[in-house]
């Protein structure tokens, strides 16, 4: 099994979340963050005075899926959330050694259904 965390910009999400759901997933975690990269933020006009927006808004999702479904689960996260301009985010694959699901006590893969 991998974690799979996908960084990508807010308007995209919905987006990103049906292309997961047309290759069969549908259990993710969203959280609102706020970061930045090369992208470093931008400048903004509030009531005339101009102030420097640090940490951008972003969004990220993760998800726990088999081995066999982490390549079509990339491709269909960079499918949806690439816009070919900076900011448009990274994606982390790491191992998981174990997965349970409290209520039932199932485990790994039977866990992640």
């Amino acid at each position: 099994m991998k974690k799979i965390e996908a960084i990508i910009k807010p308007f995209k999400l919905d987006d990103v979340r049906d292309n997961l759901a047309d290759i069969g997933i549908n259990g993710m975690t969203i959280t609102e963050v706020r970061g930045f990269g090369r992208q470093k933020g931008h400048t903004e006009l509030y009531r005339g005075a101009e102030y420097q927006v640090d940490f951008l808004p972003k969004v990220k999702m993760e998800l726990v899926v088999p081995d066999d479904l982490v390549d079509p689960c990339l491709e269909a996260i960079i499918d949806a959330a690439q816009t070919g301009k900076i900011g448009d985010g990274k994606i982390f694959v790491t191992n998981v050694e174990r997965a349970i699901r409290i209520r039932t006590l199932e485990e790994d893969e039977d866990a992640l259904v």
